[in-house]
């Protein structure tokens, strides 16, 4: 009998409280920043008209799985998580991915759109979700780093043209901007760390292995790293040059103090 499993991710924002969505939800349990919250039939039902057999899986980092859920119960289960979680309410549906876990005698194969399988485990779910949150993750950072590297080219334009084009108060914006994409790589994505059940299930680790692989997470992760550390070089560049920029304000103040202080000196002894 063949099985099929419609898996719909999307990165909703760029963290999420999930140990405040449990609490609404009755589940009593703090969650460690590696875990993330799944959502049964049970804490569905109030939201979905029929919540049977899906599921919603929410990441910390902002990512979110729905299984076997159509387009309207998602906007339905999005809706009813803002009016809890209020880092949703500027959630946006950009950044998806669509997979399919399908179970049937086939030969076993893992593919860039689906998964065929003979036997289903709850593995299976738990491993695809967590490679498919941390990609669509790594598309919101990947499209907002290449954002910040144009806002930079402009900058050095400018100061191509002999002009230093960014202020203190920007040039503070910029680098928080980029501190914060690689503290949701490292600290939030964990994109060099493997889930827990990996180090006891040897099915799920190569199952991980695999879809790691197939999603490019440590060679996209090291491009994003290396486009994080190029910004940061060049960040500090302009915080030098302004330092000297300012210190050379200073100067010409002081110098131009002294001299006012000699006039004022000569005038009043020729006079």
């Amino acid at each position: 009998m063949e099985l099929t499993k419609y898996i719909k991710v999307f990165s909703l924002c760029h963290e999420i409280n999930i140990n405040k969505l449990a609490a609404h939800f009755g589940i009593n349990r703090k969650f460690k920043w590696e875990e993330h919250l799944t959502l049964d039939s049970r804490q569905l039902t109030g939201i979905l008209m029929d919540p049977e057999n899906k599921l919603v899986k929410v990441f910390s980092y902002g990512s979110v799985v729905f299984v076997n859920m159509e387009h309207h119960e998602i906007v339905d289960t999005v809706n009813y998580l803002k009016g809890i979680e209020k880092t949703l309410l500027n959630a946006t549906f950009k950044y998806q991915d669509d997979y399919t876990i399908v179970v049937n005698d086939e030969e076993p194969s893992i593919h860039f759109e689906y998964l065929n399988i003979n036997n289903y485990e709850d593995y299976h779910l738990n491993m695809l979700s967590i490679v498919l949150a941390k990609s669509v993750a790594l598309e919101r950072i990947e499209e907002g780093l290449d954002n910040l590297l144009d806002e930079i080219e402009e900058i050095i334009a400018k100061l191509e043209r002999g002009k230093l084009g960014i202020n203190d108060t920007k040039l503070s914006k910029t680098v928080a901007v980029i501190l914060r994409f690689k503290f949701n790589i490292i600290s939030h994505l964990m994109l060099l760390d493997k889930p827990a059940i990996t180090w006891i299930n040897q099915e799920s680790e190569n199952l991980y292995t695999d879809l790691e692989e197939l999603f490019e997470l440590k060679s996209r992760y090291d491009k994003i790293k290396g486009k994080s550390e190029t910004l940061m070089d060049i960040t500090e560049v302009f915080t030098t040059m302004t330092y000297q920029k300012r210190g050379n304000t200073l100067e010409w103040m002081v110098i131009i103090l002294i001299a006012i202080e000699l006039v004022v000196a000569l005038v009043e002894r020729i006079f």
